[in-house]
């Protein structure tokens, strides 16, 4: 008897396969709204180190789930691959939001797999470390018309396209660079915008003092310095380097004070001792920059993408809510950024994309800025570039599926099909040590009981993600939809009103909430 994994074809070569979706490209409408099988691997190949710095992460492979809105295209099929089985009743959750759609015919066109690996392995790498796994997800697409999406795109990636035969809807991971601290600032200097003065990419500890010393003798006047490593999370790689109270009369004077004040820096991630972020310099490599201060200042962002065509497309930009120790840390956003520099932020974002498109980047991308009032103008900085997605990836994704409308480029705001303009706050840090043992059945007869659900015939409302967070970690994400800013906001906090009144009894709001309100 033959084996039938003895008969697996050969791998096809990356560039091949990337040729293929080129071929099939006609427009950015076409390929959203084509049949296609869809096969999603929502797996953060980051370096694990960052990761665990980050509560729950190995549940954050539910970001991607909704992708399961494109099912209401009734000739898509996707397949989604999990560490872990996800709970039955949040996948029945994202279906049940398929407008026109009966459940059983989305259920029929969804193929759920897991690897049942809880290590701290990536999924992509579990994945192909299963032969027999890859030929079931290989059987069970047409490879003429499927294509693979990930949250980011490193050489796993690229090896599990070219074993599965199928196109990666994404950069081709050597461009990875650009996407890094110190690639950011490349390309942001080819761009032509401005970005806080720095230093160059570094990987010990003295090297470190040395450039940080250079860029405070280019600034003397600047109070502090932000130090990240080159391969940062969400902000969690981030430290200040406090530079008040010190002085200093020559170049090796300033080395010598920053060398001493190192081991004192303000990390962003809990827990965070220099001795272990030392190490990660030197493994990971590192930047320091000028921090931005500012009496009135905003962290914004865009979102594009490049198509295989090489066309730049922006697609959302966000006012961006940071928190943690030095408020660097991702915590929620908000859809569209203020109308003051939403403009702006489109501009420089196009100009970016121009640069990473004659660099052969695919797909999406986002640009973080830091925006400071200045009289009645705002001045805008660049801080870096994501080669991924991110945070504000599925909130607006959720948005577009679920009102199939358009973002217009010429106002930056969001119309419904019916015409209407919604707004939204979103989050991943939905955070209360009152919500853990909060089961996805649980949260569900909650907002049934208290209507919180999203509603679709007003396309108003909060959409649920990451519920497999909730009952370990006590955390979840929202995603609260409103015709205007200000009902998005209501909308958000009803929801943190009723989860806390459900578990803290007669105490409101819970106890060390993790609170994420927008203030102007």
């Amino acid at each position: 008897m033959i084996n039938s994994f003895e008969l697996i074809p050969p791998p096809i070569p990356f560039q091949v396969l990337q040729a293929q979706l080129r071929a099939r490209w006609r427009n950015v409408q076409e390929f959203d709204n084509e049949a296609a099988d869809i096969v999603v691997i929502p797996s953060l190949s980051l370096d694990q180190r960052e990761l665990l710095k980050v509560a729950g992460f190995h549940h954050y492979e539910e970001r991607l789930l909704f992708s399961l809105i494109r099912l209401r295209n009734p000739r898509t099929r996707l397949i989604y691959l999990t560490s872990q089985p996800l709970h039955p009743s949040i996948i029945d959750y994202y279906l049940q939001l398929l407008p026109g759609i009966p459940f059983s015919h989305a259920r029929d066109r969804l193929l759920l797999l897991s690897t049942y690996d809880g290590s701290l392995k990536s999924l992509t790498q579990k994945i192909l470390d299963r032969p027999r796994l890859l030929e079931r997800i290989r059987q069970a697409v047409n490879s003429d018309r499927a294509y693979m999406i990930c949250y980011n795109a490193t050489n796993l990636e690229r090896d599990l396209s070219e074993k599965l035969g199928i196109p990666l809807f994404a950069s081709d991971p050597a461009l990875l660079e650009w996407g890094t601290k110190s690639g950011s600032r490349a390309v942001f200097e080819a761009s032509g915008i401005p970005f806080p003065d720095g230093s160059p990419l570094v990987h010990s500890a003295a090297e470190l003092a040395e450039a940080a010393a250079d860029v405070w003798g280019r600034n003397p006047e600047v109070q502090r310095l932000v130090v990240k490593l080159n391969e940062g999370f969400s902000g969690e790689g981030n430290a200040i380097l406090d530079l008040r109270g010190l002085q200093a009369h020559s170049p090796s004077d300033r080395v010598a004070q920053i060398r001493n004040q190192l081991p004192h820096l303000q990390f962003e991630a809990a827990g965070e001792q220099w001795e272990t972020y030392c190490q990660q310099v030197e493994e990971l490599g590192a930047i320091a920059e000028v921090f931005i201060e500012g009496e009135e200042k905003y962290s914004p962002s865009v979102q594009a993408r490049i198509t295989p065509s090489g066309d730049v497309e922006i697609l959302s930009t966000h006012d961006q809510i940071l928190g943690g120790p030095t408020g660097q840390m991702y915590l929620g956003c908000r859809f569209p950024a203020d109308a003051a520099y939403r403009m702006q932020l489109q501009a420089m974002g196009e100009r970016v994309g121009e640069v990473l498109a004659q660099k052969g980047v695919l797909e999406r991308f986002g640009v973080d800025f830091v925006t400071v009032r200045q009289g009645d103008e705002w001045k805008t900085w660049a801080i870096e570039i994501n080669l991924r997605k991110g945070g504000t990836t599925h909130p607006f994704m959720t948005l577009k599926f679920l009102t199939n409308g358009f973002y217009d480029g010429t106002t930056g705001l969001f119309h419904s099909r019916h015409r209407q303009v919604k707004y939204y706050m979103a989050t991943d840090n939905l955070q209360s040590p009152q919500y853990r043992g909060l089961l996805p059945n649980d949260l569900m007869d909650i907002v049934a009981n208290h209507q919180l659900h999203f509603d679709t015939s007003t396309e108003t409302g909060t959409v649920f993600h990451l519920m497999g967070c909730l009952s370990e970690f006590g955390k979840l994400g929202v995603t609260s939809i409103g015709d205007s800013p200000e009902e998005a906001e209501a909308i958000y906090r009803r929801v943190v009103q009723v989860l806390d009144q459900e578990t803290c009894g007669d105490r409101s709001p819970c106890q060390e909430h993790y609170s994420m309100y927008w203030h102007r």
